[in-house]
C-alpha cells in the first residue's frame, strides 16, 4: 500500500468518525455538591432521598438536593403492571425522572416515608429494601399507595451515593410481605 493511499484511507475514516462523534449526546454534568449531612450514612442518604420529593401542592423542591443523592449513570426504575398488562419495568435517569415527575409532585403534593427497611451490607455497598408509604397531603388519614423502594447504594470512601431505585407499589395480588413492614438492618 503506497503512503498516498494510506493517507487517504486514515483520512477518510476520520471524515467518516467525525460526524459520529459530533452526534453522541454531551456527558451529563457532575452531580451538584451534596449537604455533607445528607450522605455522611446509610440512613442519611435514605432520609434526604425521601424527604426532598415530599412536600405539599404548590411547594417547590430542591432538586439540585435530589441530583447531589445520585452517583453519575445512576438509574431510577418503576416497575408496574397495568391491567391485564404484561409487567413492564422503565429505566430513568434522575433528569428524566425530574423531567417526567417533578411537575406532578409539585402540583399535586406529595409527602413518602419510609415505614420500614431490610438492609445488606457487604464492604462498601448496601441494598436496602425500604418499605414506603405515599399520601398526597402529610395529614392524609391514610397512604394512596405503598410499595418496596429496591436501593442500592456504594460509598467511595468519603461519602454515600445512590446508584439506583427499583420500586413496586403494592397491588391486590401482591400485597406487601409481613417481614418487610418491619425493619431488620445488618
Amino acid at each position: 500500500m503506497t503512503h498516498r493511499i494510506r493517507h487517504t484511507l486514515v483520512a477518510l475514516a476520520l471524515a467518516g468518525a467525525a460526524p459520529l462523534a459530533a452526534q453522541q449526546p454531551a456527558p451529563p454534568p457532575p452531580p451538584p455538591a451534596p449537604n455533607p449531612a445528607d450522605v455522611a450514612s446509610v440512613d442519611a442518604i435514605v432520609r434526604a432521598l425521601y424527604d426532598v420529593i415530599s412536600g405539599d401542592s404548590g411547594v417547590a423542591r430542591n432538586w439540585d438536593r435530589f441530583r447531589s443523592l445520585f452517583a453519575p449513570g445512576a438509574q431510577l426504575m418503576p416497575v408496574f403492571q397495568r391491567q391485564g398488562q404484561p409487567v413492564q419495568m422503565l429505566v430513568w435517569t434522575p433528569e428524566e425522572y425530574l423531567r417526567r415527575n417533578g411537575p406532578a409532585l409539585e402540583r399535586n403534593g406529595f409527602h413518602e416515608r419510609e415505614t420500614a427497611r431490610r438492609q445488606e451490607t457487604y464492604g462498601q455497598i448496601v441494598h436496602a429494601f425500604s418499605t414506603y408509604e405515599s399520601r398526597r397531603r402529610a395529614s392524609d388519614p391514610q397512604p394512596f399507595v405503598r410499595g418496596i423502594n429496591s436501593i442500592q447504594l456504594w460509598n467511595d470512601g468519603s461519602r454515600w451515593w445512590v446508584q439506583s431505585i427499583m420500586w413496586w407499589g403494592e397491588t391486590p395480588a401482591t400485597t406487601i410481605p409481613g417481614r418487610y413492614l418491619s425493619s431488620e438492618i445488618h
